[in-house]
């Protein structure tokens, strides 16, 4: 399949993170505080690289070291099928144009949630036919007995929603009695390694991504995976072609993945800053509903001006252009960063607009 090179490409959708357009547009705040992201705000010590890593071209028994620990970390068996990718971003760009491949034809898609627009973008633009089901996880079975390919996120970002283990395996089963795949974008499931099915890899009819830049903070490193049915995971390998990550990559995130002390102490550290989010927010006013350890989703009325009026005080939040009452915060990096978005919140107009009106 070619790609039409005229074809009208869709707009870049909107992702956490975007701070040079709002330099630009608040050019008076000099100091950002960046909470738009799920990203934790404290990242896998970096350390020194060996020499070789950057010198060297990456090894086939470095790659085989990292795909072992992610094995380990995220509780696969030693032989699961697993491919490492340049972020997750990346196997959720290449899954379409393999399933477009295999099947030959374009597929009838579903999309639960209110969800990560990445996914249902790259399998439009792939050329299949994409539903999004915004009423959410809950059909999750009726999905899968109407559709080719069920795709969700588990936990679901922005607002944590969860579906047990037991009912997306049903879900599979569905789907691969007729050739089809469940794929379940686990980005979020460090925090909660019992939701997790990299442990029933491999499976028919099941694709699970991971990512590493969210709970270890090292989004830059662009490192993820799939596990999924072996003869997916080698057209993916043969697609990426050699050395899809680079030599510092491999090292670093086979260093973090084997960390079991540092991702116990991660876990905890998140759950409190969390907590203390949690309650800051519903004192200063908003409701909060929904969210995981990583990041709170909030509802108020005037969202729109209080994104705005955080901004010039240099906090950075996601809003969300499809549900105008939402902002989502991500973790603080310490008590110390609490107190000032605290303070902020404390000032902003919008929220006092709403005491008085109440």
């Amino acid at each position: 399949m070619t790609a039409d090179p005229h074809a009208q490409q869709p707009a870049p959708l909107y992702h956490g993170g975007n701070l040079d357009d709002l330099q630009r547009r608040f050019p008076e705040v000099s100091d950002w505080m960046d909470l738009s992201t799920g990203i934790s705000p404290w990242a896998y010590p970096v350390g020194d690289f060996s020499t070789r890593a950057w010198q060297a071209l990456p090894s086939a028994a470095g790659l085989a070291a990292l795909l072992a620990a992610a094995r380990g970390n995220y509780g696969a068996a030693p032989t699961a099928p697993c491919v490492a990718t340049p972020g997750s971003q990346s196997a959720i760009q290449w899954l379409p144009r393999l399933a477009r491949e295999i099947r030959d034809q374009p597929l009838q898609v579903a999309v639960l949630g209110f969800t990560y627009k990445e996914h249902a973008n790259c399998w439009r633009l792939a050329g299949h036919d994409v539903s999004e089901l915004e009423s959410g996880p809950q059909d999750l079975l009726a999905a899968a007995a109407k559709f080719q390919v069920v795709v969700l996120a588990n936990p679901n970002n922005p607002d944590g929603a969860t579906q047990t283990p037991e009912k997306l395996r049903e879900a599979a089963d569905i789907l691969a009695r007729k050739g089809g795949w469940l794929v379940v974008d686990e980005a979020f499931a460090d925090l909660t390694p019992a939701l997790s099915l990299v442990g029933d890899c491999p499976r028919p009819g099941l694709v699970v991504l991971r990512s590493l830049g969210k709970f270890f903070g090292l989004a830059g490193l662009r490192v993820g995976f799939l596990f999924g049915p072996g003869n997916l995971v080698e057209r993916l390998a043969r697609a990426q072609g050699p050395w899809a990550l680079s030599g510092p990559a491999l090292e670093l995130a086979t260093a973090a993945l084997e960390d079991q002390a540092w991702c116990d102490a991660q876990r905890q550290d998140m759950a409190r800053m969390a907590a203390y989010l949690t309650t800051s927010l519903r004192q200063a006013g908003l409701a909060v509903i929904g969210g995981t350890d990583l990041f709170v989703l909030s509802e108020h009325p005037q969202a729109t001006q209080l994104f705005e009026q955080l901004c010039r005080q240099g906090f950075l939040l996601r809003p969300f252009p499809e549900r105008p009452r939402w902002l989502r915060f991500g973790l603080p990096g310490s008590n110390r960063e609490l107190a000032l978005l605290q303070g902020a919140l404390a000032r902003c107009a919008a929220l006092h607009h709403e005491r008085v009106e109440s």
